[in-house]
């Protein structure tokens, strides 16, 4: 994911929602059961964790059971002892306490998301490490066993952080579009191929497709970890597939079932978590809501660069804290302008005014006057079909149409729902060009390069590429 790309707006659920989302994952249920149950006997080692004796007692008390119980009552200590719900109270002696933030479990939902965030960079920093019998066996001798050679363990602390941040991110990035699979899960191999196979290449060659399943045997190990945090819901890779080619298969198997291969999602929780990193990182990750206590300048600004079901949901939430008269007064007042911003400002209060009732027909009203606002104030009033709107002259009709074509170039760029526009504008009036390029707008000669370039008929093409050269020096550029 890029730093430098807009992403588009996240819906979070409520907080309290995600609090008790938080509270119910299985880690953090498991870390604050143990803080409840630690004490004056309890004994940690010289990095904090749970003395390999009391593992079974801490386990029995989870109700774990299993090869895998210790490991789990070990790691659920780890982040008890991260989040503050347990402190150690002499290194030396190895002695506990009840850590203070234990009551910030029933505080208010902030509270309760801000441990939740403290124990999910916990399981994130275990995911990136690798299995640890290896790191045992990487203990270099020559150190006395007390140093990791990463060395002979093929593995770059850093860039196996980076490279599930960087999956992390294309997940986030996947959920919030809105051509994404939205709440559906995301098959593992696209998710790997997103890391490692280029955008240009056609076919991926052998070398890069081992890659891809060399990354997906990492992901299936670090989604298992994850999962229990509840920053995501996971559908490990089939066992099957791993199995020696010699084997026989324990049962028949569709092998067109892509589910085979693991499925992921991200729970609402888990979007809540990376956005709250994304932010920290400095990224630009915004919600929906976030411009709801903001002007009106601030939404049709912000909601600039929105998907239209996302910018509908912003503006939706800015209007349900307002009277309807006076947002739509303040949508108008925050459209006008002359800056290369402007018209698709104007697309965005047109949007905008479709969803306020006809109790703004008085503010509509006094624009029509306006050189900037008359045109969208006539088409808002006819289409509710209220009478006495007078017609407008044909400089504002041009001038709307070169303001509007401007905001869809901004908004879509050379999309074929503004070729179909440019055809049918070019079709209906004959002599368009002719009067076009003398419309006082500060985009008349972008929109009349534009119209082009996408026109397919040339001899229409080139008349608008003349207007546009007419245009641009009527305008001194």
């Amino acid at each position: 994911m890029s730093d430098s790309s807009p992403l588009p707006p996240v819906r979070l659920h409520p907080e309290a929602e995600l609090a008790r989302d938080a509270l119910s994952t299985p880690l953090l249920a498991r870390a604050a059961r143990l803080a409840r149950w630690a004490g004056e006997d309890t004994r940690v080692d010289a990095g904090g964790g749970l003395v390999e004796e009391q593992l079974p007692a801490a386990a029995a008390h989870l109700g774990l059971a299993g090869d895998e119980a210790a490991a789990h009552a070990s790691e659920a200590w780890r982040v008890a002892v991260d989040t503050g719900l347990v402190e150690i109270v002499d290194e030396e002696e190895g002695t506990v306490a009840t850590g203070e933030d234990l009551a910030l479990l029933s505080g208010s939902p902030q509270d309760v998301l801000g441990v939740w965030l403290t124990a999910l960079e916990t399981a994130l920093a275990d995911a990136s490490v690798p299995d640890l019998d290896d790191l045992v066996d990487a203990m270099s001798a020559e150190d006395g066993g007390g140093r990791i050679d990463f060395a002979s363990l093929d593995w770059d602390p850093e860039a196996e952080q980076e490279f599930l941040d960087g999956v992390l991110g294309n997940l986030y990035l996947l959920t919030v579009s809105e051509d994404g699979p939205g709440d559906g899960p995301v098959p593992l191999p696209a998710l790997a191929a997103s890391m490692i196979v280029p955008s240009d290449m056609g076919e991926p060659t052998n070398d890069v497709l081992e890659q891809v399943s060399d990354a997906m045997m990492r992901l299936d190990d670090q989604f298992r970890i994850l999962e229990p945090v509840g920053l995501v819901e996971y559908q490990p890779v089939d066992e099957a597939l791993m199995a020696d080619a010699d084997e026989e298969p324990a049962a028949v198997v569709d092998e067109t079932d892509v589910s085979r291969y693991g499925m992921v999602r991200l729970t609402p929780l888990g979007l809540y978590g990376l956005r709250s990193r994304l932010l920290e990182a400095g990224i630009a990750a915004p919600a929906v809501g976030d411009l709801a206590d903001k002007g009106a300048d601030a939404l049709l600004d912000g909601t600039s660069a929105f998907p239209p079901a996302a910018a509908q949901a912003e503006t939706e939430q800015w209007l349900d804290r307002r009277e309807p008269l006076a947002a739509a007064g303040e949508l108008l007042a925050a459209a006008r302008g002359s800056d290369a911003g402007a018209p698709l400002r104007r697309l965005r209060c047109q949007q905008a005014l479709s969803l306020v009732g006809v109790v703004a027909e008085p503010a509509l009203r006094e624009v029509l006057d306006d050189p900037e606002l008359g045109g969208l104030a006539r088409v808002w009033l006819v289409e509710r079909g209220f009478e006495d709107v007078p017609a407008p002259s044909e400089d504002m009709v041009f001038w709307l149409t070169v303001d509007t074509i401007a905001a869809q170039l901004a908004a879509e760029g050379n999309s074929e729902e503004l070729q179909g526009l440019v055809e049918g504008l070019a079709q209906q009036h004959g002599g368009f060009f002719a009067a076009a390029w003398k419309v006082d707008h500060p985009a008349t000669a972008d929109v009349l390069e534009a119209m082009g370039r996408l026109h397919p008929d040339k001899k229409v093409a080139k008349e608008a590429r003349k207007a546009a050269f007419k245009a641009r020096s009527q305008q001194g550029g």
